[in-house]
């Protein structure tokens, strides 16, 4: 006659849990990422993301150019900061400190961050207002011109005012 199979478990001991029956059995998740990924670049705001390089990016694209870029280490050396008179003896890295290091201005764009523009006050901070003007005045009129006994409106320069009641000529 054929053997029975056990119904014993030959392992006693205890076993691990798994991701299935720790916490009981999980129903599946829903998916996550409805659109594909090529057609959930092209959506907001994900487009408008992967369209504006970040400068790092930009840097590593295959037509970038940087003309103030050190194009070797004796170049690299050259635009440091060191001064051999004045700083000697100094440390290895201290003498390839760049402008960038100590803040100083030199012409290139390190973060994205916008500057603030400092207000250009004016020579001894005089009081001075610079305006424009709102309406356009005709050079022409003669009611723009000042005020005098001899203007060029009246016929060969001579004149009558009311008050003096004579004749001026130039």
């Amino acid at each position: 006659m054929a053997a029975a199979q056990s119904s014993r478990d030959p392992y006693p001991f205890e076993k691990f849990q798994n991701d299935d029956n720790f916490m009981g059995r999980r129903d599946p998740e829903g998916i996550c990422y409805p659109v594909p990924a090529h057609l959930a670049q092209r959506q907001e705001p994900w487009q408008r993301l992967s369209s504006q390089h970040t400068l790092s990016s930009a840097r590593h694209e295959v037509y970038h150019f940087d003309p103030a870029a050190p194009k070797d280490d004796l170049d690299f050396v050259l635009k440091s900061q060191y001064n051999q008179h004045d700083e000697l003896l100094k440390n290895r890295n201290e003498v390839v400190y760049q402008p960038e290091t100590f803040g100083e201005e030199h012409g290139r764009v390190l973060k994205n961050r916008v500057k603030p523009e400092p207000v250009k006050k004016m020579n001894l901070n005089h009081p001075l207002l610079i305006t424009s003007q709102a309406k356009k005045e005709d050079n022409n009129s003669i009611k723009t011109a000042i005020v005098g006994t001899h203007i060029a409106s009246t016929k060969n320069g001579y004149s009558r005012k009311p008050s003096m009641g004579g004749y001026f000529i130039p």
